[in-house]
């Protein structure tokens, strides 16, 4: 897919889809959003005596979800997995601001090994993060039982991938998840809320980002 890069409010980069109108990044600040949505409503809930953090990401796209992880890893060891059907050339990839932002000193070497990580075999970056990126879409991903504490699900949005956000596909992500895990996503619509719901979430609606009313949180 085609992608302009783009300057959010906060500084930092986003990339924008034209054939789909959809930014990757919220245009009000694309790390403020994963902040809020990802880390702070996601990985900052888990309990404190987790030692060992296994992360499921739907959409690797620019990798900031990952990198910021990665940055709040506090003692965790991460193990985190991500689908990404239409990955970034690397030509892009070299445009993103985020290892140049202030407080992102000395990511510039963890953002560009996660980025040039070879598809679809795991690969350990430092001892206390490893990552595998699956090149396929989500809808084919042959997911584990009971293995994911925590689910970054950060496709596009319903109106523009709307075979991403099924029953279907939530229910083989709860099956995924152990039992208190967390879902997260910046997606509040109706629709996704029941779907959640359905499958066996505990759903709780959270006020969103700057440029967002809300978000949703969902707990098994």
């Amino acid at each position: 897919m085609k992608t302009e890069l783009q300057n959010t409010s906060d500084g930092s980069h986003t990339l924008f889809v034209p054939e789909l109108n959809e930014h990757y990044h919220s245009s009000f600040g694309a790390v403020q959003e994963s902040m809020h949505v990802f880390i702070r409503s996601g990985l900052m809930n888990l309990p404190d005596e987790v030692s060992e953090v296994n992360i499921l990401e739907m959409g690797f796209g620019t990798g900031l979800n990952a990198m910021l992880s990665w940055m709040f890893r506090r003692r965790w060891r991460i193990s985190y997995t991500t689908y990404e059907a239409f990955p970034l050339e690397s030509e892009i990839v070299k445009t993103l601001n985020y290892p140049a932002l202030p407080d992102f000193e000395n990511t510039g070497d963890f953002f560009l090994k996660i980025h040039q990580a070879p598809w679809n075999q795991k690969v350990r970056i430092d001892p206390q993060f490893e990552i595998e990126k699956c090149l396929q879409p989500f809808e084919n991903a042959n997911l584990p039982e009971n293995h994911f504490h925590l689910v970054f699900y950060d496709a596009f949005s319903p109106e523009v991938q709307p075979q991403l956000w099924t029953l279907e596909i939530f229910q083989k992500i709860f099956s995924s998840c152990h039992d208190g895990a967390i879902l997260v996503t910046y997606s509040a619509k109706g629709e996704v809320k029941r779907n959640l719901q359905n499958v066996g979430f505990h759903v709780e609606k959270l006020p969103g980002p700057p440029g967002k009313r809300h978000i949703l949180r969902g707990r098994k």
